[in-house]
């Protein structure tokens, strides 16, 4: 059984539904041709966001997870855009009108063109840049928002930017990955003291960071001695590394969870020698998403297991499958949370699961191409539909209880 206060509910972020960020690094990339598809209208959900927060509460969510895009609120450096802090302020009004708890991320993936121009996160002031947004967003949405997520899966986001080059600024190199993940750390401690001085002594909010986690095993097909070094590193540098040194600054812990990867040094991997996730090259997973992710249900009960040493309260912040047969989506969030119940009977302090998405959106990279969304969206007409997948999981939230 599921706690009474649970959060149940959905995430999003900007980039990937609003549509039209034209002043972020994101935008630029796509206008340069660095990906297939654009963004473009994405799928209006800057426009349509009542309605969807109505289709969500229709689904019995008490809860959603949205992120305020950075580059709208401060298009120009140091210059606010007061009619977009407005636009915000109406999004959280329509969350709370129809009882959805605000779970608000200030960054998730994309800054504004100005920042990338010097430099991004590589830049000594960009810390002081960022800090001086969330103040601002912060402050406008205080008495109504509890939840804060500084930044979403930042090694992530240093991993596909600064070492693989797959995403902006598209670099190659370690040394600078490094350098934008100590720029992050640093930029999440001084936001979460920000944004708990921004509250008075009477509201406290909650404010933690959104982090992917991911079993790592030895590719069976090549479990040589690099492997198995390999799979040490990677489970060190994408699990533990940024949770440990920003322990001290968080209320909560969000918890990203995917798939688990099996890796080997097979030649075929951008990264070769070093190491990479095989599962597609070999096979490993028989079946796998439209990202190529396997299913790994088991997994999830893992990683709650590993953070508890944390004693924060945990939040599922993102668990979805991207498939064009809904029948898995259902089976999907079915195993998952039978892990997550089995992670509460242990004494796992888990609080809440929101699932990754609540709509089709843009998939970075990968384009319009992936379903994740338990709502189904026409890219022509942005028409929504609900997935059979949704009432699946409505189903749990109103009775507590996993099928």
């Amino acid at each position: 059984m599921f706690p009474k206060d649970f959060l149940w509910g959905a995430a999003t972020s900007s980039h990937q539904v609003e549509g039209k960020n034209i002043h972020n690094d994101w935008w630029q990339w796509e206008i340069d041709g660095r990906i297939q598809e654009k963004s473009d209208q994405a799928i209006c959900h800057y426009e349509l966001f009542d309605e969807d927060f109505t289709l969500a509460q229709k689904l019995s969510h008490n809860a959603h997870r949205f992120s305020i895009e950075w580059s709208r609120i401060e298009p120009q450096e140091g210059i606010f855009d007061e009619t977009a802090i407005d636009h915000y302020r109406l999004v959280v009004d329509a969350l709370i009108a129809k009882s959805l708890i605000p779970v608000v991320t200030l960054h998730h993936f994309t800054n504004p063109l100005w920042l990338a121009d010097k430099g991004g996160w590589l830049n000594t002031h960009a810390s002081e840049c960022f800090l001086r947004y969330v103040k601002k967003i912060v402050a406008a949405l205080k008495e109504k928002v509890r939840y804060w997520i500084t930044i979403n899966e930042p090694v992530v986001l240093a991993y596909y930017g600064y070492l693989i080059a797959k995403w902006p600024p598209g670099k190659r190199s370690f040394r600078l990955t490094m350098k934008a993940l100590q720029n992050f750390i640093a930029v999440h401690k001084r936001a979460y003291q920000a944004i708990h001085e921004l509250y008075d002594d009477v509201s406290k909010p909650m404010v933690g960071i959104a982090h992917n986690l991911r079993p790592f095993e030895v590719c069976p097909r090549q479990s040589n001695i690099f492997c198995k070094i390999n799979v040490l590193w990677r489970h060190y540098m994408f699990n533990v590394y940024f949770l440990k040194r920003i322990n001290n600054a968080l209320d909560f812990i969000g918890g990203n969870y995917y798939e688990r990867e099996f890796v080997s040094n097979d030649p075929r991997h951008d990264l070769g020698f070093f190491g990479d996730n095989c599962n597609l090259v070999h096979h490993h997973a028989e079946h796998v998403n439209q990202m190529g992710w396997g299913f790994y249900p088991e997994g999830l009960l893992q990683v709650l297991r590993w953070i508890k040493k944390y004693n924060k309260p945990i939040i599922i912040t993102e668990n979805g499958t991207a498939e064009i047969d809904d029948r898995y989506r259902s089976q999907f969030i079915v195993e998952h949370l039978k892990g997550v119940e089995k992670a509460i009977s242990e004494g796992i302090p888990v609080v809440g699961y929101l699932y990754w998405s609540l709509l089709d959106n843009f998939e970075w990279d990968r384009g319009f191409e992936p379903r994740f969304g338990l709502i189904e969206v026409d890219y022509k007409t942005f028409k929504r539909d609900i997935r059979p997948s949704a009432y699946v999981f409505k189903e749990i939230i109103e009775s507590g209880k996993i099928p």
